[in-house]
């Protein structure tokens, strides 16, 4: 199997060979990769907690549902803001670009004066990190399935979002999708 060299925006599709855990039919966004290691927010993880609730001011601005979502199991105690930028540079050092119309946005900026800046909103607790060449060795062993992203996917509201990437996906991988939760009852 060869693995692209840079997996910045790509998604990483977990196979049913994950059973359990927060990375479990999970879709992962890979926001940095290199020879340092890997960094990404898992995309389909809501939390039972509003944005609203532990970020003052920035539920009106979230893309709804307007909850925060689990990026993974490192630093939970803290919070990142995705945001989808459109086509435009921003205007605002408070918004980093990272590819594509996907950036960063600094949690302590005024959340009035960034949504008029802002296509969509997304509040992410902690995130999923690799060290070097941990992710590329997941990935041999048939953790991930490496796929290309959609704009919408970074955005998406529900928790279907694993069994929608891989039925889109070309030949035989989107068969993945219709793998049953518990394979032991089909």
């Amino acid at each position: 199997m060869t693995i692209p060299e840079d997996l910045t925006g790509r998604l990483l599709v977990a196979t049913p060979e994950i059973e359990d855990g927060i990375f479990c039919r999970s879709v992962v966004l890979v926001l940095h990769h290199g020879t340092d290691g890997a960094q990404g927010v898992v995309l389909n993880k809501p939390l039972e907690a509003e944005v609203e609730a532990i970020l003052p001011g920035w539920g009106a601005v979230a893309t709804l549902p307007a909850m925060v979502f689990q990026g993974g199991p490192v630093q939970m105690d803290s919070a990142l803001g995705l945001v989808s930028l459109g086509d435009l540079p921003p205007a605002d050092s408070r918004l980093r670009r990272l590819f594509g119309s996907i950036g960063l946005v600094d949690l302590d900026s005024d959340p009035q004066v960034i949504s008029g800046q802002v296509c969509a909103v997304r509040i992410f607790a902690g995130y999923a990190g690799w060290s070097a060449n941990q992710l590329e060795g997941e990935i041999v062993a048939g953790s991930w399935y490496v796929v290309e992203r959609e704009p919408a996917d970074a955005f998406a509201a529900g928790t279907d979002l694993w069994r929608a990437v891989l039925a889109r996906q070309p030949g035989p991988l989107a068969f993945v999708a219709a793998y049953p939760a518990d394979p032991g009852l089909n």
